[in-house]
């Protein structure tokens, strides 16, 4: 495969550090989730992350399909414990759908056909547990 882009994150504390990018003047003060401190968490730059690839794997696919509706796409992404130190990653991909004549069915299995297309859905399959829903906003 041809790369399309590369970047690289640097994190000096873990959990409770500083998050930068090489190639961006973002830096992102790191707190562990529920701390009530000011900053952000692994899984919400995730969740981020993942909903912005996801609804850009769905636009490809209403051109594969030759559709058009608007789309918000909401990820939930989870931090679960099975035990001490047995830590794993759970998540839900859903997708709003607006101003479209499709019936909810079909809105699902564009949506499923995104979950196959993106990147992020490819790179937890078989890792994480992902629900993919959506529903029909009027």
């Amino acid at each position: 495969m041809k790369t399309l882009y590369s970047t690289q994150a640097q994190v000096t504390g873990g959990r409770t550090g500083k998050a930068t990018l090489k190639d961006s003047d973002l830096t992102i003060n790191m707190v562990a989730p529920g701390s009530g401190k000011n900053g952000n968490n692994p899984e919400q730059l995730f969740a981020m992350g993942y909903a912005a690839c996801f609804d850009g794997a769905l636009g490809v696919v209403k051109q594969m399909e030759n559709v058009r509706f608007d789309s918000t796409t909401q990820v939930s992404i989870e931090l679960l414990s099975g035990g001490e130190h047995d830590y794993s990653i759970g998540a839900k991909v859903h997708v709003v759908a607006e101003n479209t004549e499709l019936s909810a069915e079909q809105i699902q299995s564009l949506v499923e056909k995104a979950h196959e297309v993106c990147p992020y859905s490819k790179a937890t399959r078989g890792n994480v547990d992902v629900a993919v829903t959506s529903e029909i906003k009027s």
